[in-house]
């Protein structure tokens, strides 16, 4: 009898987790999950605040306070005609170092050195007539000193002349009383006819005398009143030279006015360096013709600064005074030394030809930048520089 096969025994299978393994495993996988990013958008707000809210305070509190948007300034200054000419002479050439009183442009002047004869003419005429009036009002005090003299003598005669009536008066009472005695003796033929007329003779010259005397007076008198008029019309021509000798010096005063004007313009012929510096290019050239505000030159003056453009945050505590570190591109490697000596009272939009209204449309903040004015320590150095060079500086506070 055959056998049967044996089977082989099924392979032992591993132990798989149960439902409740199963479900305490899987909570702790998805807190796993989510935690590491969940912690690390927490430090990046957490990072994020901090710096927002305190990024300014940071950035003002630093003792170095850096910016590339610096560049060296100076005064350029565009030279021009005050007056209208055709240019004689121009005596410098492009860039040329010139010193101050240097002549610069030399305008064609004989129009205007003939206007300042004809003013100087105009003075001399003007001086000429207020000495013309000066010599008639000498005259003329001269006429009222003869006149005065008349008054005074007719004041004398009048005085003689009252005296006189005063003895006449008198002499022909007394001759009058005599004549009455007379004439009463010749009724009683107690004197002679030829006594009588003697009496009358007398007594009728006296009253003769006394009516001359008068008449004297009566002349007198209009002679005082004859020269007062002559003193007051004479006075009366004073005032009118009085007032012409106010006229024509309000007319000297004008001539002369008008003089300083015309040696003004011929002064303005001639274009001078201001100061020590460096002319640029030249505008202008012999026989252009000008007009007032032509640009003929421009100008530089040999004083040089740097002019930096601060960050409004980084100007906490910025002061005039501290020092600066100064880098320019065009000399690398070389560190330049200066002090901040002015600090611009405003933005520099405040400056600005379109100065921006915030008040209107939507508003995005923008950081503000203020010029800081920086003077170099070597003088030397900064005469050499060029306006428009750009330049790192690094300010260096005393916190």
């Amino acid at each position: 009898m055959s056998s049967s096969p044996v089977s082989p025994a099924p392979a032992s299978k591993p132990d798989m987790p149960s439902s409740e393994q199963k479900s305490a495993a899987r909570p702790e996988s998805r807190w796993q999950k989510y935690v590491t990013p969940l912690v690390v958008v927490l430090l990046a707000l957490a990072v994020l605040i901090t710096v927002t809210r305190n990024w300014n305070s940071w950035e003002g509190g630093k003792a170095e306070q850096v910016t590339d948007d610096a560049y060296v300034r100076g005064d350029l200054t565009p030279l021009s005609t005050k007056v209208s000419g055709i240019v004689r002479d121009v005596k410098v050439s492009d860039f040329q170092a010139v010193r101050q009183g240097d002549l610069l442009v030399q305008l064609d002047d004989d129009d205007y050195r003939a206007h300042v004869d004809q003013a100087s003419a105009a003075v001399a005429a003007a001086k000429a007539a207020i000495e013309n009036n000066r010599r008639q009002k000498q005259l003329q005090q001269a006429k009222i000193d003869r006149a005065l003299a008349g008054v005074s003598q007719a004041e004398a005669e009048i005085s003689e002349a009252q005296a006189g009536i005063a003895a006449g008066q008198a002499d022909r009472d007394r001759t009058l009383l005599e004549r009455r005695r007379q004439e009463a003796l010749i009724e009683t033929n107690s004197t002679t006819h030829q006594k009588v007329e003697q009496v009358v003779a007398a007594e009728e010259g006296a009253r003769a005398q006394l009516l001359s005397r008068q008449a004297s007076l009566e002349q007198a008198r209009a002679m005082l009143s004859s020269n007062q008029s002559a003193v007051d019309a004479e006075r009366r021509g004073l005032d009118v030279l009085d007032a012409q000798h106010l006229q024509l010096r309000a007319d000297l005063q004008a001539k002369e006015a008008a003089l300083t004007v015309a040696q003004v313009n011929l002064r303005y012929t001639k274009i001078f360096a201001p100061a020590d510096g460096t002319v640029g290019e030249r505008q202008v050239r012999p026989g252009q013709l000008v007009s007032p505000g032509t640009q003929v030159i421009p100008f530089l003056e040999k004083t040089k600064w740097v002019q930096a453009n601060y960050r409004e945050t980084q100007l906490t505590n910025v002061k005039v005074g501290d020092p600066v570190e100064i880098r320019i591109d065009a000399y690398p490697g070389e560190v330049i030394h200066g002090k901040v000596i002015e600090i611009a009272p405003a933005s520099g939009s405040q400056f600005a030809l379109l100065p921006p209204d915030n008040a209107t449309g939507n508003f995005t903040k923008v950081v503000q930048r203020i010029p800081v004015k920086i003077a170099l320590d070597d003088a030397d150095l900064a005469s050499k520089l060029r306006p428009g060079l750009s330049v790192t500086a690094t300010l260096r506070t005393k916190q």
